[in-house]
């Protein structure tokens, strides 16, 4: 647990854990049970999540679920690709609190 008078400093690893959120209509759905859903590095761990969400956002995270989504195979111009892999963290904040990741889009 964080203590209000004890602030955590940002370091560069935190910063570059969060990738960017995801701003989908299922991310807004699960936003309305205080959770927020952020695509994260594939080496990030659980912890590290945590600590670059309550770092960068100022919020207490409860539970972390991660999950990596396989990348699609596509064909442009009949050459066959593959997308590359991504994995996304769904995170679960306190009761009452909340992440407005649409504020910068």
């Amino acid at each position: 647990m964080i203590k209000k008078s004890e602030k955590k400093t940002l370091t560069p690893k935190m910063t570059d854990v969060l990738v960017r959120p995801v701003i989908t209509e299922k991310a807004m759905k699960v936003g309305e049970n205080s959770q927020a859903v952020f695509e994260v590095l594939k080496s990030a761990t659980k912890p590290e999540i945590k600590a670059a969400v309550e770092g960068v956002f100022g919020v207490e995270v409860v539970a972390v679920n991660t999950l990596t989504q396989k990348g699609k195979i596509k064909f442009f111009r009949g050459q066959k690709g593959v997308r590359s892999d991504v994995k996304k963290a769904i995170v679960t904040l306190a009761k009452g609190q909340t992440i407005d990741v649409t504020a910068g889009v």
